[in-house]
């Protein structure tokens, strides 16, 4: 594939993956309602390392709470998702761009979905109103 590293390859085309953002990743774990859409998609969900970050940090700052002895270390290692990887300078560089706001996960995350050309899984609006509906996937 042109512009991937020798002997890259994707198990799936990027397109037929859906980016996760945080608050699907809770709510999958919470198995909320608003994720059922997500299940015709399942073993196809990716994460951004901007959502296993911010995960961690509402964690420590005590707006997560999980099982008693269990990290989220833990909880990515058993999750339902793999984590993608984008190329880090053109995932930093589109996040820059991401002037609508200040928010730098939602900079970040936003920004893999548009740098990989994933469609992104949130129940953001104003994420959802910035990426466009045919880009998104509502919960």
């Amino acid at each position: 594939m042109e512009g991937w590293p020798a002997g890259f390859s994707f198990t799936k085309r990027p397109a037929q993956l859906i980016l996760l953002d945080t608050n699907a990743v809770i709510r999958l774990e919470l198995k909320d309602r608003r994720t059922k859409v997500l299940q015709r998609f399942a073993g196809e969900w990716v994460v951004s390392p901007a959502t296993v970050l911010e995960l961690q940090y509402l964690w420590e700052v005590g707006r997560l709470k999980l099982a008693k002895s269990v990290t989220i270390a833990d909880w990515v290692d058993s999750a339902p998702w793999e984590i993608d990887e984008p190329p880090v300078l053109a995932w930093f560089e589109e996040a820059r761009a991401q002037s609508w706001t200040h928010d730098v996960f939602d900079r970040l995350i936003a920004a893999h979905a548009i740098t990989r050309g994933l469609k992104l899984a949130t129940s953001d609006a104003t994420i959802a109103a910035q990426l466009g509906k045919s880009r998104v996937v509502a919960v």
